[in-house]
């Protein structure tokens, strides 16, 4: 017999009605965009360039899906895939070059990222080493601060993904809040949570572990041709997390000056905390031991040399191992393939673009202005760190914007005489400081939990910009050589 299922009631009724009602005019106006779009990059593939046909074609499309990624009419990866097709049912490349990308490490790379994050936060280890190093350098509001400062950047190598590590820290800042018994709008809330997301978008710059130094490290290998070492990575941009570490904890602290300086409770509330977690369970003890084998394989890759998208992928598929690992098939369905898809996609519009020459259109419009003043160290820097910045303004995505033009930089780079890693690293490290909310989808997520507004991005952004720029600039001279980048 067929079962019946109850009538839902008047007002439940009305509540999906007027969730519909809501739904409709967003998707009317997405779809609107969308069709703009498409249809301004069909004019723009008619117009008269005198180029090569199919790179007009690859451009015309390219132009399309970072159309998408900006205005985020579609979801990114949704977006990178469909622009993949294009390239394909429009015969602008066979399908193997136009779904390279998913044949490509650097996608795979991150989906062991996202395997490490499930894990950090399915064990608990995250948290508890978070609350371990707060505990450890004090009670006090500055001295908390710093210890959130520091325990973000711990977690970057733990946790890659800097979404991942907003909503763990957003859970302990918020709980801080509450115990400090104050609102959202306080300045202890403000400044914990805008110095916390800002952080966990520059922190991946300057380790390969989120996605976009993920696709810019694949980028540099392939098109720079040199070796990109996790350690050397690692090294050459230490002194500057070290640094901006500490401006960013005096400079909230001077933007935001709090209400009260000790926690009630003082470090009991730590304490308390990490007594409700209990002892350590077997899940954060294999956890713990997975990842310090990957990690202790990262920096000595100088002597292995095993490339860092195998150890980290192994290191995920290890974990998946029913006995060994700390995750399960229910774990893996649970992951949202697509980043990993956006990744991939971005990374075949390159190879696509590189197919057709279409790069080569772009390198002179892109670059033409930069060779004159990329000439010594010092003034390179410069131009290459703001010409980063600014372009990530204009693209908005910064995944989108290295893995289309760090292809270009490569060519430019290996063309010019110059080292191709020192400027991929200057060009990705650009791409880091950010002043608009749009820019990352960590922003985004940071800015949802409602403790910061644009205004507080915009001046925390503008003056952590700057500083970062400059401590480049001492870096990359004096510093880099001496770890045999640059030389």
């Amino acid at each position: 017999m067929r079962t019946i299922s109850p009538a839902p009631s008047d007002s439940a009724g009305r509540r999906r009605l007027h969730a519909a009602d809501d739904d409709s005019p967003r998707d009317y106006r997405r779809l609107a965009y969308l069709l703009l779009i498409g249809a301004a990059c069909t004019a723009f593939r008619f117009l008269p360039l005198g180029i090569d046909p199919r790179a007009h074609s690859a451009l015309a499309v390219g132009a399309f899906m970072i159309a998408c990624w900006m205005t985020q009419v579609l979801d990114h990866g949704v977006s990178g895939i469909l622009g993949c097709f294009l390239f394909w049912m429009f015969g602008i490349a066979r399908f193997e070059t136009a779904f390279s990308g998913f044949a490509d490490s650097s996608a795979w790379f991150l989906f062991g990222a996202v395997c490490f994050g499930i894990m950090g936060s399915k064990s608990g280890l995250a948290r508890r080493l978070a609350y371990v190093v707060m505990r450890g350098i004090g009670s006090s509001y500055p001295r908390l601060l710093l210890g959130l400062i520091v325990s973000n950047f711990l977690l970057t190598a733990i946790v890659p993904s800097g979404i991942a590590r907003v909503v763990i820290m957003a859970a302990i800042a918020m709980g801080l809040v509450e115990a400090f018994g104050l609102a959202k709008g306080s300045n202890i809330a403000r400044g914990m949570f805008i110095v916390l997301v800002y952080q966990a978008t520059i922190f991946d710059k300057m380790l390969i572990a989120g996605a976009s130094s993920i696709t810019a490290r694949g980028a540099i290998e392939k098109y720079g041709e040199v070796t990109v070492l996790w350690s050397q990575w690692f090294l050459a941009f230490l002194p500057c997390d070290i640094i901006v570490m500490v401006i960013a904890w005096r400079l909230t602290l001077w933007l935001y000056p709090p209400e009260t300086v000790e926690l009630p409770g003082g470090s009991n509330f730590l304490r308390q905390q990490l007594n409700q977690m209990g002892s350590w369970s077997a899940l954060e003890v294999k956890t713990a031991l997975l990842m310090l084998i990957a990690i202790g394989f990262w920096i000595t890759d100088f002597l292995h040399h095993i490339p860092p998208p195998m150890i980290g992928l192994g290191i995920g598929l290890v974990a998946i191992v029913p006995g060994i690992g700390v995750l399960d098939t229910k774990d893996v369905r649970t992951i949202n393939f697509l980043p990993i898809f956006f990744v991939a996609a971005a990374v075949s519009l390159s190879n696509v673009l590189v197919q057709t020459k279409a790069l080569d259109v772009i390198t002179g419009a892109l670059f033409a202005w930069m060779t004159p003043h990329i000439t010594g160290t010092w003034v390179s820097t410069m131009v290459l760190y703001w010409s980063a910045f600014l372009y990530h303004i204009v693209i908005g995505n910064e995944i989108a914007m290295l893995a289309t033009s760090l292809p270009i930089l490569m060519t430019f780079a290996k063309t010019h005489g110059i080292d191709p890693l020192a400027l991929g690293m200057i060009w990705t490290f650009g791409a880091g400081p950010k002043v608009f909310i749009y820019e990352s989808a960590v922003l985004v997520v940071g800015y949802s939990y409602g403790y910061f507004s644009n205004k507080d991005m915009l001046k925390v952004g503008a003056i952590l910009s700057v500083a970062t720029a400059l401590i480049l600039l001492l870096l990359v001279p004096l510093y880099w050589p001496l770890i045999g980048i640059g030389r």
